[in-house]
């Protein structure tokens, strides 16, 4: 600051060059929030190296960022890189009440007292602040964005209340190594092509670019080079160590994406201070002449010199300032070091997912719309007996029909009716705002349903096959089940995600279309997961599903299984035994299962295409003589403990028929909770085996099939 020549002393209210919209006092501002991000690095160390902190990744060298919160509104949502300190400094700082700097290191001692996150991990995140909380992302956060974006414009068609103004730009932010992300790549894809087809898309994209994705040095043309001239998307591109520049650019920018509701790519070119964290060692992979260039473009010094030349402010006023501001955050991040954390279970997973059942249940059996109207479709009494596919079709009719907040979305459920007809006729009767296509890209099904959740919508994405959904798991695991969470159940992600899986297609498809994995699933924190095996089951469970999502919060997987759609026999061709009316039950509670029959001799625990197995084999053993009765799980996460107990109580045996595979199958869990509670009978397992799904008729030599559950019965029951 010394070797700068200070200019004529100049009114704060002016700019700071002619015809530039930024005030000094509006400079100085910004430079209070680069020096607070900076000394909040800094604090983040000390702790960490005292043994009191637990996040060390910092935002040194990124500081120019607030210069794209200034450039935006208070009420514009954000999705913040974790290097964006600035940004939530500053745009914190805009609103009454908040206290960034003891929010952000409450977030680094992990207090249970912070603000977002309640203890359970350091992010920039604030209700009050608009700014949706993140972790340490790798570009997973953009397909939300995407999703925001549209829903925004979708939830002021359809008069849906949403927290944000219609005309609002939703801002998301992230570095140069995460853009190579397929995440990344799809999200801005999707935001491209959504555009391409009139449809309004308000998204700024903020690419952090310091050249480095930890150690792999990032081209330094390469960001303009893949993103600099895409159609539909308008490129910017700024110095982020000049304030000036990065303000200009940020704000013309925001007010294109905010004027024309197009995505816009403002590419902010930084430099990283400090290291990747606190463990990393630059001079192990960068030569000290790098280092020492970066230092040089120091954006919180950069700052200082304009203020000083532009005659705001001298050096010795901003030293003070600046020496100040850290002792500000020297002095709280004392008084937080020994907050309380976290301690005990129950604490942390409190915010996972609220379970509120009668408030769910009175929600899935109401008959009236929002307003308090019935509508024509919900009173009539329905006695058809349909298949399961009819009454998926049915029910989110009936949804669509009493629930304006309903979106039904995925690829090809619109014209088409989906790949099975199981959504045909939907968008005819709903119309392509309600039920639509979208993208061959299933991170941005789940992003645009992600998106839709937080904007006030109870969406219903369809993944075509379960194979697919594992090109986007971390959709559901990393960007959804995580939300409440790591907001303290101050944001919540709402949806419903049908998948039509599992195998039995007589062949069809092989391992693509016959997939049976649902391990990783049933894997996620918080996640339920619904799977019906008839019509009146399917519809039930779909109802609660939909009524957790919008009541609770509750992320829902409902899995159909393909190979029980049309299926209309049980017993014999033409019985129609499979089939079902869906009037008669409205709802199941969550984690309650379904028992066929009352025999005493043996209980078959199933799910899916086993149901019905299990069903035929619990005829043959009745003309033998044996009763056993048949326990539909429909719940595999959370399984239904008390039934499955009361039931192998009532026979003091178990036959687990399980279609999914023998290791990370659902009968192991269903084993591990009989033994958990002390089930003193006679216990076994027959599964598929641990192989993909083949071709033609070699996949019945690794499915589980009535002969094998008959065989297995039958050694069960001769065992003493």
């Amino acid at each position: 600051m010394a070797a700068t020549t200070p200019g004529a002393a100049r009114a704060q209210h002016e700019p700071l060059t002619p015809g530039h919209p930024l005030t000094g006092a509006q400079c100085l501002d910004l430079f209070d929030a680069q020096a607070i991000a900076r000394h909040l690095d800094f604090a983040a160390r000390r702790l960490g190296r005292e043994g009191h902190g637990y996040y060390s990744i910092g935002s040194s060298g990124h500081e120019g960022n607030a210069a794209v919160a200034g450039a935006l509104r208070v009420n514009d949502p954000a999705l913040l890189h974790y290097r964006s300190a600035g940004f939530f400094v500053q745009r914190a700082r805009r609103v009454p009440g908040l206290d960034p700097i003891r929010d952000v290191l409450l977030g680094v001692v992990a207090a249970a007292a912070d603000p977002i996150s309640g203890g359970r991990h350091k992010v920039f995140g604030s209700k009050a602040a608009h700014v949706i909380p993140q972790t340490s992302t790798i570009a997973s956060h953009l397909p939300r964005a995407v999703g925001l974006a549209f829903a925004l414009e979708r939830a002021a068609q359809l008069g849906v209340p949403c927290e944000w103004p219609a005309d609002a730009v939703v801002v998301c932010s992230f570095g140069d190594a995460s853009a190579n992300h397929s995440t990344a790549a799809g999200a801005i894809n999707t935001a491209v092509h959504t555009t391409h087809l009139g449809v309004p898309m308000p998204v700024l994209f903020v690419c952090e670019d310091n050249g480095l994705g930890i150690s792999v040095p990032t081209p330094r043309t390469w960001i303009e080079h893949a993103y600099g001239s895409r159609p539909s998307l308008r490129y910017f591109d700024a110095d982020g160590a000049d304030l000036l520049e990065a303000y200009s650019a940020a704000e013309q920018a925001a007010e294109w994406v905010r004027a024309q509701r197009k995505p816009a790519f403002l590419r902010l070119r930084t430099v990283r201070l400090l290291g990747h964290a606190g463990s990393d060692v630059e001079s192990a992979y960068r030569r000290p002449a790098e280092i020492a260039a970066d230092l040089r473009r120091d954006p919180v010094s950069r700052t200082a010199r304009l203020l000083i030349s532009s005659g705001i402010a001298t050096p010795g006023e901003l030293l003070r300032r600046y020496d100040d501001l850290g002792a500000r955050v020297t002095a709280t991040a004392e008084s937080v070091r020994d907050e309380a954390k976290l301690t005990s279970a129950p604490a942390v997973m409190r915010s996972l997912a609220a379970n509120r059942p009668t408030v769910v249940r009175t929600d899935a059996l109401r008959t009236t719309d929002r307003a308090g109207t019935t509508p024509p479709a919900l009173t009539a009494e329905d006695g058809e007996r349909m298949t399961l596919a009819q009454a998926v079709n049915r029910t989110l009719a009936q949804l669509l029909t009493r629930d304006p907040d309903v979106l039904v979305f995925g690829e090809d459920v619109g014209r088409k009716g989906g790949v099975y007809g199981v959504t045909k006729g939907l968008q005819q009767s709903f119309g392509v705002r309600r039920v639509f296509d979208t993208l061959l890209d299933e991170q941005s099904v789940l992003g645009t349903a992600l998106g839709a959740a937080l904007a006030g919508f109870v969406p219903i994405p369809e993944i075509q096959y379960l194979a697919y959904v594992h090109n986007a798991e971390d959709q559901l695991r990393g960007e959804a089940s995580t939300l409440s969470f790591f907001s303290d159940a101050q944001y919540r992600n709402p949806l419903v995600v049908r998948i039509a899986g599992l195998a039995y297609q007589k062949g069809f498809g092989g391992h693509f279309h016959n997939d049976n994995s649902i391990a990783a699933l049933r894997d996620i924190p918080g996640v339920v997961i619904a799977v019906p095996a008839r019509a009146d089951d399917a519809a039930a469970l779909l109802r609660t599903c939909v009524s957790a999502a919008r009541m609770d919060g509750r992320v829902c997987v409902f899995l159909e299984p393909i190979a029980l759609y049309h299926t209309r026999d049980l017993h014999r061709p033409g019985d129609g035994g499979w089939l079902a009316p869906i009037s008669d039950v409205r709802h199941a509670d969550i984690g309650r299962a379904r028992v066929h029959g009352t025999g005493t001799h043996l209980t078959i625990v199933s799910f899916a295409n086993g149901v019905p197995m299990s069903l035929r084999v619990a005829r043959r053993l009745a003309a033998r003589g044996v009763h056993a009765r048949v326990l539909d799980l429909r719940w595999l996460s959370p399984l239904p403990v008390e039934d499955l107990l009361d039931n192998a109580r009532a026979t003091g045996r178990v036959l687990i028929a399980d279609e999914t595979r023998r290791s990370g199958g659902v009968s192991e869990a269903v084993c591990a909770a009989l033994l958990d509670a002390g089930f003193e009978g006679r216990i076994a397992r027959v599964t598929s085996e641990d192989s993909f799904v083949p071709l033609g008729p070699a996949a019945a030599t690794v499915l589980l099939d009535e002969d094998r559950i008959e065989a297995a019965a039958g050694k069960l029951l001769a065992a003493p």
